[in-house]
């Protein structure tokens, strides 16, 4: 797969989509029919009709695991944890992007005075909405000035005029260090704004991955090849060579615009009204024929943005403990629910005593977890931690208060509405051990089944009357 249109080829050969021919309003009508479907775990929508524009937007590409299994190249039965084991296990294979002297985003091209991004179908999602969204299913490509680290991530995008796209690199970020380097450079940060691609790279884009890490290098992994990638016009920012949509721009990190607000993945808005922030400047569009908006409606779980958050932040995390060296991961999981985030659950095969304190402290260590991550429960290895059932089974008789640590303080987001809205900077944390601890001496008895008893009721099950 290496565009947008090849997912849509074969997401369509294996029903996995719906062309809506019928004319659909980019202002709400558009999210609203997004929203509805996803919710019904529906198919990935690719509107055809969007009113006043003759080019298509595509929603709910990532709303089912099947769908990401599609993305990721694995079985489409695969399991969430299933595709969070082939992200841990290709992480270490990372392969550079190649430069191609020619590519389909160069297709047209809007410079200076030309520019103008209303020409696209940017939808507007909820009524509260500060305005239209261009950036929701995308990801911004900044350089860092001293080492030259290339970092794809994902901030949201408003349409605030024709060459002017409102952000929110929120403080900590990698974009944000970025910006800060050129701030005390007194340059502003070219940055190139990538709507409509490989789905995979809107997946690695929205990853936590750590520091001085290109995710380009590891799509190149996963893919098994490098990502083809072609200079941008008026920067020298590499862009994917099969996007629909390159905006090319800077940021000036003394400059502000009103911005926002928002309708965010935890389904409430992070403030009321707008909010000075940095914008875009763009100096120049590139598209390909007929480009492909690509649009998530975020909002309450679960919709693609959540269950890709969900695959991303548990993989990464994932990962980020194995690379600590910590034996005994059996898999990780930070549910959709909880928009991949806030919560996480750890299964563990635990090898000495403290080994469960060691994986809940590393947990909110890393960097994915040291971001925003409140709960983490640790299980024994006998509870799937995709398995909730088993987990509040684990909570109600392993769990023992008196052996949970609470961390009063941690690095927050500024989208947590648990949190007062002026008061969004530092969050609790929740360390909840739900094993049998290793260095009991007498432990307690599982009740268990007689296997050979089992087998044989097993053999005689039709003759029971029951079906399989």
């Amino acid at each position: 797969m290496k565009d947008m249109r090849d997912f849509i080829e074969q997401a369509e050969s294996e029903g996995m989509l719906h062309r809506i021919k019928a004319e659909v309003d980019w202002d709400l009508e558009l999210s609203h029919i997004a929203k509805i479907n996803e919710e019904k775990q529906g198919p990935a929508l690719l509107f055809e009709n969007i009113k006043g524009y003759n080019s298509p937007v595509i929603t709910s590409v990532c709303t089912t695991s099947q769908r990401l299994s599609l993305i990721m190249g694995v079985p489409r039965d695969s399991t969430l944890v299933d595709i969070m084991k082939e992200w841990v296990d290709k992480h270490d294979n990372k392969i550079p992007p190649e430069y191609v002297e020619d590519a389909p985003c160069k297709g047209n091209i809007m410079k200076g005075k030309d520019v103008d991004l209303f020409n696209f179908p940017a939808p507007k999602y909820y009524p509260l909405d500060g305005g239209r969204f261009f950036g929701t299913a995308h990801f911004v490509i900044t350089k860092d000035p001293d080492s030259g680290w290339i970092n794809l991530g994902t901030y949201r995008l408003q349409l605030l005029d024709k060459n002017h796209l409102g952000t929110m690199f929120i403080k900590g970020k990698h974009s944000d260090l970025m910006l800060k380097k050129y701030q005390a450079m007194k340059k502003p940060m070219p940055v190139c704004a990538i709507i409509g691609c490989d789905p995979l790279l809107f997946l690695v884009g929205a990853s936590r991955l750590s520091a001085f890490e290109s995710e380009y290098d590891f799509a190149g992994s996963i893919r098994g090849k490098g990502i083809e990638v072609i200079k941008a016009e008026t920067n020298d920012l590499p862009v994917p060579a099969t996007a629909e949509i390159v905006v090319e721009g800077e940021v000036d990190a003394d400059k502000f615009m009103e911005e926002g607000p928002f309708g965010e993945y935890t389904g409430y808005y992070s403030g009321v009204g707008t909010n000075p922030r940095n914008f875009i400047d763009v100096k120049c569009v590139t598209y390909r024929n007929k480009p492909i908006f690509w649009g998530t409606t975020v909002g309450r779980a679960v919709t693609d943005t959540h269950m890709t958050m969900a695959l991303t932040y548990g993989a990464t995390l994932w990962q980020q403990l194995v690379t600590m060296k910590i034996p005994g991961i059996k898999s990780v999981y930070c549910p959709p629910e909880g928009s991949g985030r806030f919560l996480a659950i750890i299964s563990i095969k635990q090898m000495y005593p403290g080994h469960a304190d060691q994986v809940l402290t590393a947990a909110i260590s890393t960097e994915m977890g040291a971001y925003g991550l409140k709960t983490v429960i640790v299980v024994d290895d006998d509870i799937d931690p995709w398995d909730i059932p088993r987990v509040l089974y684990a909570l109600s008789f392993r769990f023992q208060p008196n052996r949970s640590q609470v961390i009063k303080r941690g690095r927050s987001t500024p989208l947590d509405p648990s949190l007062p809205l002026n008061a969004r900077e530092i969050t609790g944390r929740l360390l909840l051990d739900a094993t049998i601890p290793y260095d009991w001496d007498e432990k307690p008895i599982p009740i268990e089944l007689d296997k050979t008893t089992v087998d044989r009721v097993m053999s005689r099950w039709h003759e029971f009357g029951f079906q399989d």
